[in-house]
């Protein structure tokens, strides 16, 4: 063989190397770091809790298909809305590290903007992140990097219904 091809062939084996490489550590993150907040089917999700600041806890049921506020007597609930909550159990993560990694103060972790219950899995959020129009999620002993977009939000005026 010629040394030009074997410098080729060499070349060639390194660069299939390092592709092999990257995809399996590509492979070995996603499964380690689900690219979702949580492993929940939206569309399963049955029991709803979300607590915001200065605002009353609010609880839900899914009966039948349909949202119910939790309580006596139950009362209808505004379904797109809790369809948003749901849906932030599949908000795409960029980002999962261990909780350890953080101070929770500094992140906004200690006093959340809005802690959501969904079948007793906890969401708490946080701060936004400086790099971008991110946000800190605590799940459990890991924090997730999500969009801002995937924040709950506190019902719309009009939605609010006042107790006599």
């Amino acid at each position: 063989m010629r040394r030009a091809v074997r410098h080729r062939l060499v070349l060639l084996i390194a660069v299939a190397a390092l592709a092999a490489a990257a995809l399996w550590q590509w492979h070995h993150d996603a499964a380690a770091s689900p690219a979702t907040l949580l492993p929940l089917d939206p569309d399963a999700i049955t029991r709803v809790s979300l607590v915001l600041p200065g605002q009353p806890a609010e609880h839900y049921v899914r009966r039948d298909g349909h949202w119910w506020r939790d309580g006596e007597p139950p009362v209808a609930a505004d379904e797109g809305r809790l369809d948003q909550l749901t849906g932030i159990a599949a908000a795409q993560a960029f980002q999962w590290r261990p909780l350890a990694d953080f101070d929770p103060a500094r992140i906004g972790l200690t006093h959340p903007v809005a802690t959501l219950t969904l079948d007793d899995r906890t969401l708490r959020f946080g701060d936004t992140s400086a790099t971008g129009p991110l946000r800190y999620v605590q799940v459990g002993d890991r924090v997730a990097l999500v969009p801002i977009l995937a924040t709950p939000r506190p019902p719309k005026r009009d939605a609010i219904q006042l107790q006599p």
